[in-house]
């Protein structure tokens, strides 16, 4: 007769002492190994979005001053849309020289300097999307990105996947005692994988005026999903 020292349960999401002992569980009967994932649908209520402005000059500081200037016209913008300062993040300050290449002389030519900055902003009113990207390239945004979406609390649409994914699993590995002669099944370990898979809208937009970006943003929905590699022992 074979016998099988597993684990009783191991949930890879929950953090345990690195020197917590190993509970052991013989197995005498035969061991299925199954992999499940489950989905839940849920309503997005975050979007990421981010702004960049871009400014050229002839020297460093004026590219960066002119930048300054425009970005913080930029960032005002988005508190006076009710934005909180603290979903306001900057990403990204650049300052690189520009050249052009004459053809004539097979040569770089140095034109100035390139000034960027961008930051990326939290919008807990979703309705709201369309209406900030019109606004920030009003207040001369150069270059936005987004939206990005999710879910400010992901758990109880994980909880339901994780239901559904224990139920399926359990199903499955009862399909399979029957199949090969066994009456029941014992839970002997859980490994699980939890994360959400947003949905793909994109907007981009570079020197567009501001009339010509209204365009409909849709949400969509966000995918909560639960992984979870489960084995039973087959059992009379």
């Amino acid at each position: 007769m074979t016998r099988y020292a597993l684990p009783l349960i191991a949930i890879s999401a929950l953090a345990a002492p690195a020197a917590a002992a190993e509970i052991q569980i013989a197995a005498t009967g035969p061991v299925v190994e199954l992999t499940v994932s489950e989905s839940v649908s849920a309503d997005p209520d975050i979007a990421d979005i981010s702004a960049g402005v871009t400014t050229q000059a002839s020297t460093a500081v004026e590219a960066m001053r002119n930048n300054s200037t425009q970005m913080r016209a930029v960032i005002d913008r988005i508190k006076a849309l009710g934005v909180a300062e603290r979903d306001i993040q900057t990403t990204g300050v650049n300052l690189s020289s520009q050249y052009d290449y004459d053809q004539e002389a097979r040569r770089q030519v140095f034109v100035g300097y390139t000034a960027s900055n961008r930051v990326s902003v939290k919008l807990r009113e979703t309705a709201k999307v369309g209406e900030v990207l019109d606004a920030l390239v009003a207040a001369g945004a150069t270059d936005l990105g987004g939206p990005n979406w999710s879910i400010n609390d992901p758990k109880p649409a994980q909880a339901q996947a994780r239901r559904n994914a224990v139920q399926t699993a359990q199903a499955q590995a009862l399909e399979y005692a029957r199949m090969a002669g066994y009456a029941n099944v014992r839970l002997l370990e859980i490994n699980e994988t939890v994360g959400t898979q947003p949905p793909m809208p994109f907007v981009r937009a570079q020197a567009m005026d501001a009339a010509k970006l209204s365009a409909p943003v849709q949400p969509g929905v966000v995918e909560a999903q639960v992984t979870i590699t489960v084995k039973y022992e087959l059992t009379k």
